[in-house]
């Protein structure tokens, strides 16, 4: 009896199916993933405020205290429009400025919920125009729980497990100038973003250097949230060293709310002088 039920012991573990490997995502997949995790907390709540402080430094290393400043801004996501206040460094807010915060623009970056993945405008907008969404490719595509962005944007040159997080390298698809992105750092288990390296130019005269953005990303009420953005000018083309004041720049955010409401003057400037008493601080 002891042999028989060993033996069909035996049988039924040698007749048991071995488990299928989990396939292991191609880097490319990861990319779509990593994508439609950061799209899926998408939209953002409608207003936003922060603190964003911005810190330059000289060709000599020291802060550039004419190039360095913070202020505060009330933003309405839907359009960007933003009323924005100087905080004086002696305490106190200067004179409401109307503004457009954005990212690959002509101006300082914002707001911290920003879609980091959106490419940047075809051409530069003004700070009185009003962003008209672009088509973001094919849409989105079910694959089980979770939908796959199919923006063939870049493609991805080589993935790497570093500790807790995923690594890609990135190659623009078509426009380098428009799809910027060069690396990006997420979460291997969420896949939620964590970090970006940028590409980006700066304009002197008729020189054009290239300059790196290295853009921490956080979550702030289950959305993510930019905090802190480095920014490196580089080189020209032809290998000149950039040389100035500049070179080196930093912005944090800070003090970020999602307030329920806000006034629909704040985004008209030219009812700012009604309301002077109004103003937020």
């Amino acid at each position: 009896m002891k042999l028989g039920a060993a033996l069909l012991a035996l049988a039924l573990t040698a007749a048991a199916p071995t488990p299928e490997p989990t396939p292991t995502p191609s880097p490319q997949r990861v990319l779509g993933l990593i994508r439609a995790v950061f799209r899926s907390h998408r939209p953002p709540p409608p207003y936003i405020s922060y603190t964003v402080q911005r810190k330059q430094l000289t060709d000599r290393g020291a802060i550039d205290y004419a190039e360095s400043y913070s202020d505060e801004l009330w933003v309405r996501n839907l359009d960007r429009a933003a009323l924005k206040r100087r905080v004086f460094p002696y305490g106190g807010l200067g004179p409401p400025q109307f503004e457009r915060p954005a990212f690959n623009e002509d101006r300082d970056p914002g707001p911290p919920t920003a879609d980091i993945f959106e490419p940047a405008p075809k051409k530069p907008t003004l700070v009185s125009d009003v962003p008209t969404p672009e088509p973001a490719g094919e849409g989105l595509k079910t694959i089980g729980t979770i939908k796959v962005s199919s923006e063939y944007d870049y493609y991805v040159d080589s993935l790497a497990i570093e500790g807790n997080l995923v690594h890609l390298m990135l190659r623009p698809v078509r426009d380098p100038e428009r799809n910027r992105l060069r690396e990006v750092y997420a979460d291997k288990t969420t896949f939620e973003v964590t970090r970006l390296i940028a590409h980006d130019r700066l304009y002197v005269g008729r020189e054009i250097y290239d300059t790196t953005f290295d853009i921490h990303v956080s979550t702030l009420e289950g959305h993510p949230i930019v905090t802190t953005i480095h920014g490196e000018v580089g080189k020209t083309s032809n290998g000149t060293e950039y040389v100035g004041d500049g070179k080196s720049v930093d912005y944090t955010f800070k003090n970020i709310k999602f307030p329920s409401a806000m006034p629909e003057w704040y985004f008209n400037a030219r009812m700012y002088a009604g309301h002077d008493k109004e103003l937020p601080s």
